[in-house]
């Protein structure tokens, strides 16, 4: 059965030359390091990122706990915002697993913090603190709407932690999407961080997968907290050929999905009852309005049951819609969902 799948672009699959190059890959055993695959794909991610070293892992969460696991030690505090991924997405990862202690400072409506709050988030050198360690930013960031995060501002907090001793790690699950925003090589957003993940999935459509970086000692402990992790694979070429063709060819088309979010926002605000609430990068954020006969629920659950297209409601306001464009969502696909969002409230 067809049906349009809007929920996020995790449920992006893989391209038919994803599937052929999957189907032929080179592989070995990569605890051993000798999948050939996996090895030329962390090679080339960390020549893109201008880092030394890479590790393949299984997704953003492992890749992410990885490094916090590898940067500090247990009763260190990091320094992150309170609607980051790290800290509400990913199980409490970093205190249960690796008696890492958070520390929130506010996200900003434009995905960033201020350097006035992290300052006033470090703890004092004092023996009754915890080690205040490291500092944890987000590009794109999700709860922001997909609000993608500048090369200066990145720089500016780099700087920051470097006069004051931290560690910058960034969450960049989605930081081809910010290159690709701000049209600027994607070394730029990672200028001066010490660590740096990204997804191979989401908007590069690869089935699995992400990258973790920094330098090789970095990666030489990452990998050690990889394996305690159980993240150690064998033959994972077969998933790093198609992490291949995300890195090398689907981050070259992201703009696309922007420019198609754009017209989904366009053609979602001239219907009645629909407020576009925010439209960045690949994310569109909208709310029905007090008028909407429907709830949220309702609403979603009749575009599912009469035209097959899946929405998710937005848990953090009343009545609002998050939506993420991804490879498999054209123009004419936009143009049935507009339809059916004009129906349903009409």
């Amino acid at each position: 059965m067809e049906y349009i799948d809007l929920r996020s672009d995790t449920v992006s699959h893989p391209t038919v030359a994803m599937r052929e190059a999957m189907a032929k890959a080179r592989v070995g055993d990569d605890v051993y390091r000798d999948d050939p695959t996996v090895n030329q794909l962390e090679a080339d991610a960390a020549e893109i990122f201008g880092m030394e070293a890479a590790v393949f892992v299984t997704s953003g969460t492992q890749g992410n706990l990885c490094a916090l696991m590898s940067h500090c030690q247990r009763g260190d505090s990091i320094i992150v915002g309170d609607l980051s991924h790290i800290y509400e997405f990913e199980q409490g990862g970093m205190a249960q697993i690796g008696g890492i202690l958070p520390r929130t400072v506010p996200v900003q409506a434009d995905g960033t913090l201020c350097l006035d709050d992290i300052e006033k988030a470090i703890y004092p050198d004092d023996e009754h603190k915890p080690v205040t360690r490291l500092i944890g930013l987000e590009n794109t960031h999700n709860a922001a709407g997909g609000m993608p995060i500048s090369a200066a501002y990145t720089t500016a907090v780099a700087e920051f932690a470097r006069n004051k001793g931290l560690i910058l790690h960034i969450d960049g699950a989605r930081i081809f999407n910010a290159a690709a925003a701000y049209g600027v090589d994607v070394k730029e957003l990672a200028a001066g961080a010490h660590s740096v993940t990204f997804c191979l999935s989401k908007g590069l459509c690869a089935p699995a997968g992400s990258i973790l970086m920094g330098s090789h000692d970095f990666i030489r402990r990452a990998r050690r907290a990889r394996k305690a992790l159980g993240g150690s694979l064998r033959q994972a070429g077969i998933l790093a050929a198609a992490g291949l063709i995300a890195l090398h060819e689907m981050k070259d088309r992201l703009h696309e999905d922007h420019e198609h979010a754009m017209l989904l926002a366009e053609g979602l605000s001239e219907i009645p009852d629909i407020n576009i609430e925010s439209q960045n990068t690949n994310f569109v954020v909208f709310s029905l309005s007090q008028r909407a006969k429907l709830s949220v629920d309702a609403f979603v659950g009749s575009l599912r049951a009469e035209y097959n297209i899946f929405m998710s409601p937005y848990s953090r306001g009343e009545k609002h819609v998050r939506m993420r464009t991804h490879y498999w969502i054209d123009k004419k696909v936009i143009e049935k969902v507009v339809a059916a969002v004009s129906s349903v409230l009409s």
